[in-house]
């Protein structure tokens, strides 16, 4: 069993999420998020909108995505990613959950009124506008964090 640091934990899971579960020797855990990422992204088409979005292709994306599925792929993503984190850290830090779950909390919203969102005239589409309010919500997050559990000490 791998002990992976934080940013190494991340970085894998960014990659593929149970990518740093299936390293650090959580074969179940890791194999079930590769196989749950695999299933969420081929029934909603995930990868084909990515295609077109990086093309320019925005409508074309819009058209393709089944947000049925893809709703559930934020939740997923974010709970592997923390789930890699929380089994790098050397010992509990409080509140670390907070940046993760504001973080799929606001993808969710952006994937949510991706049809609605333009930034300087133009559509970023369902790929790019929850990417977006990524940053956001790890902010938000992360001041909670710091608001409700450093308040108190």
């Amino acid at each position: 069993m791998k002990k992976l640091n934080k940013l190494e934990a991340i970085v894998w899971n960014i990659a593929l999420p149970g990518f740093s579960q299936i390293l650090s020797g959580s074969l179940i855990k890791g194999i079930l998020f590769v196989l749950l990422e695999i299933t969420i992204n081929v029934n909603s088409n995930f990868n084909e909108a990515i295609k077109h979005s990086f093309m320019g292709d925005i409508p074309a994306a819009f058209a393709t995505i089944d947000y049925g599925w893809l709703m559930f792929y934020p939740c997923l993503y974010m709970f592997a990613l923390w789930d890699a984190y929380r089994t790098a850290m050397p010992e509990d830090e409080k509140g670390s959950f907070l940046p993760f779950v504001f973080g799929a909390y606001f993808v969710t919203v952006g994937l949510m009124i991706s049809s609605k969102v333009t930034v300087a005239g133009i559509t970023p589409g369902p790929v790019f506008t929850p990417m977006l309010f990524l940053l956001p919500g790890l902010l938000f997050g992360y001041a909670l964090k710091r608001i409700v559990f450093f308040s108190h000490n």
